[in-house]
């Protein structure tokens, strides 16, 4: 059983500077980085924290925000903030004249930072002026808008550290300082030093310039996907480590990473990809087949079977993206154990044949109430899975191992849809669980020993309902079942009780509140879930719904959103953090389900299904040995489904088209 002790965490946010708190009042973070070095640009405008505070992390070490290494212990980021000295003043931002954001078009992710004070506007832009150095470039622009000569110091630190360059400007003229912070990974050091150039390599403009452009006619969706495109990539460290919710966990999750990996692949960020998922094959994977999850190897009961599943499908369509049947020779021998060990016998159900276990899709186990069961996802996931694997088995060669996967797959799908006794679905759509006797598990009971603190819905008296749960439209995102079939609609119709439970504002909680043992609120990525089978769906109204409120939610300027929207009880529980997934989700959702991008054996399949009220859409993606370029425009008079294939070129392969819009 899952030791509830792993629920337990020791940072308190009451302890030490406001700084240390994730959640500050209407903050928002934007992720900076290369890989090497990873930053977050601290905006919180409600006076509650540093207002321009600046967080540099190394992204191989997890670690918490207390943690950063310009995190001060006693005055916090404030010694990250920039001041401009003379002989008569010290000024540094003000609440009321600060304005943050994403800088448009840069050839980098840069983030602007606008604020004035006693005769200066300053202007300041944080990047990665490399992709090969562990280094962040801080360019600061100051224009003096006095009448006098303005001489003194820009000041400003890191622990242990500060500079100080001189400032010598006339009236109405501007100087720029560059503020190069580098990290030293052997020792965990940070330098900070001055320039009076511009420290930007070519590297960092050539890699940039390989990801996938995408521009929407709708500012929302250009927001979502530049702020996904900027942040995603940032998240991962150059060996492939990822906290799965950054400054949260501080763990990494086979499941989560594999999501991401899948995004990545989409956007062409295909070395961190490749990096990402040889990583998890060897390193996240055991011999036998089992995976990790919250970096942790579990027994046979607590054993999450979807991320097998997850992990093949991604590896499959990793290889369907980028042609790279290498990577999958080269870790055939932990495929074959991925695919095989959810075939063991001892989770094999043999009254249905699906798979069995006592942990559900979000981790919820025992403890919680969760009785050895058939979790729908379980079953989903590695159905998926084995067929991605023995799609890659053909194209290897192994016709054996294809035909057996190609086989239980089948097996899966079709018990989980339509057994007599043990379908995992009913009146209301696609259900989350059975028990092993067949009866839908509705409730959960928490045990005495479950560490859940008072407060949380599961520890209250109220009954604490599985059903409905937003892991249920995955079979429609993922395309296992038809969306416009009875028990789609059904479950997309259950769905939305989950819309706005016990808070207001917007967003889908994970599942029914009353069986949440953390606190109710919005969960950002399960909202994206729901857009994606949304869309397979034709529901335009409701899929603008869910991303007209990420695009206004806590989070939304930067588009760095929290795991959930809600308070936290912290400790025993960690503060929350910005969860990457959401990001992937995003990427999929818009480039998988609006652009229709899919690519297959014969050719790059698209199928769009742009939203009502979109009036086109221009992409430039990376597939295979060339470029995808998309000129799509809306036209009611279009065919209402159209679906074009592109043969794979080396070079440009364009597709110009009229397509009718989604109702």
């Amino acid at each position: 059983m899952v030791d509830v002790a792993e629920h337990v965490y020791d940072d308190d946010p009451a302890r030490g500077h406001p700084d240390v708190r994730t959640r500050l009042a209407g903050v928002n973070y934007f992720l900076l980085g290369n890989g090497l070095i990873q930053a977050a640009v601290q905006h919180a405008p409600r006076g509650e924290g540093t207002a321009l505070g600046l967080l540099i992390m190394d992204p191989d070490r997890l670690r918490k925000k207390r943690d950063a290494l310009t995190m001060h212990p006693a005055f916090g980021l404030e010694t990250s903030v920039v001041h401009l000295v003379t002989s008569t003043s010290d000024v540094s931002p003000l609440l009321s004249a600060l304005a943050v954001a994403w800088q448009p078009d840069a050839p980098v992710p840069t983030v602007v930072a606008s604020w004035g004070a006693r005769g200066f506007t300053v202007q300041e832009r944080f990047y990665c002026p490399s992709a090969s150095r562990a280094r962040l470039a801080r360019e600061v622009t100051i224009t003096n808008r006095s009448t006098e000569l303005q001489v003194g110091w820009l000041r400003t630190s890191v622990p242990d550290s500060t500079v100080m360059p001189r400032i010598f400007v006339k009236p109405g003229a501007r100087m720029r300082v560059w503020l190069v912070y580098d990290l030293d990974a052997a020792t965990g050091g940070l330098r900070l030093t001055a320039a009076a150039t511009d420290p930007t390599e070519a590297d960092a403009h050539t890699a940039w310039a390989g990801l996938a452009d995408v521009r929407f006619d709708e500012p929302a969706l250009d927001h979502l996907f530049r702020a996904s495109r900027a942040q995603l990539p940032a998240a991962v460290s150059a060996r492939g480590r990822l906290d799965g919710s950054i400054w949260q966990y501080n763990r990494e999750w086979v499941r989560d990473q594999a999501c991401i990996a899948l995004a990545l692949t989409q956007l062409g960020c295909r070395r961190v990809a490749v990096t990402m998922l040889r990583r998890l094959a060897t390193e996240f994977v055991t011999a036998e087949g089992a995976t990790l999850d919250s970096s942790e190897v579990r027994s046979r009961d607590d054993v999450e079977l979807d991320q097998n599943g997850v992990l093949l499908y991604v590896l499959g369509e990793y290889v369907a993206w980028t042609g790279d049947v290498a990577l999958v020779a080269d870790l055939w021998d932990r495929i074959v154990a991925i695919a095989e060990y959810p075939l063991r016998p001892e989770f094999r159900h043999g009254p249905s044949g699906m798979l069995s276990g006592s942990r559900e899709f979000w981790e919820r186990h025992a403890a919680h109430g969760i009785e050895p069961g058939l979790e729908m996802v379980y079953q989903m996931f590695v159905s998926l899975g084995l067929a991605s694997a023995a799609r890659l088995a053909r194209q290897l060669g192994r016709e054996p191992e294809a035909q057996r996967w190609e086989a239980s797959a089948g097996g899966l799908r079709d018990a989980m849809g339509a057994h007599p006794i043990y379908a995992l679905c009913d009146a209301r759509g696609i259900i989350k669980r059975r028990t092993l006797e067949g009866p839908v598990q509705e409730t959960i009971s928490a045990s005495p020993g479950s560490g859940l603190p008072s407060g949380v819905p599961l520890a209250s008296e109220q009954p604490h309902l599985l059903n409905p749960d937003t892991c249920c439209v995955l079979p429609i995102a993922f395309g296992m079942v038809d969306a416009g079939a009875p028990v789609s609609l059904a479950t997309l119709a259950a769905i939305e009780s989950l819309w706005n439970q016990a808070w207001e504002g917007g967003g889908y909680g994970r599942y029914h509140v009353s069986s949440e043992p953390d606190s109710p609120g919005a969960w950002p990525f399960a909202s994206v879930f729901v857009a994606r089978a949304l869309v397979e769906a034709g529901d335009s109204a409701r899929v603008w719904r869910i991303l007209r409120w990420l695009a206004a939610t806590h989070g939304s300027a930067s588009g760095a959103w929290f795991e959930f929207n809600g308070p936290r009880i912290a400790p025993p529980f960690p503060q929350v953090g910005i969860i990457p997934w959401t990001w992937a989700e995003l990427v999929l959702l818009l480039i998988h389900h609006v652009l229709g991008v899919r690519p297959d054996a014969d050719g790059i399949r698209v199928r769009p299904r742009l939203l009502a009220g979109m009036r086109g859409v221009d992409a430039r993606i990376p597939v295979r040995d060339g470029w995808l370029r998309l000129e799509l425009r809306a036209d009611p008079t279009a065919p209402a489904e159209s679906s074009f294939l592109i043969p794979y070129q080396t070079g440009d392969m364009t597709l110009v088209a009229r397509v009718r819009t989604l109702p």
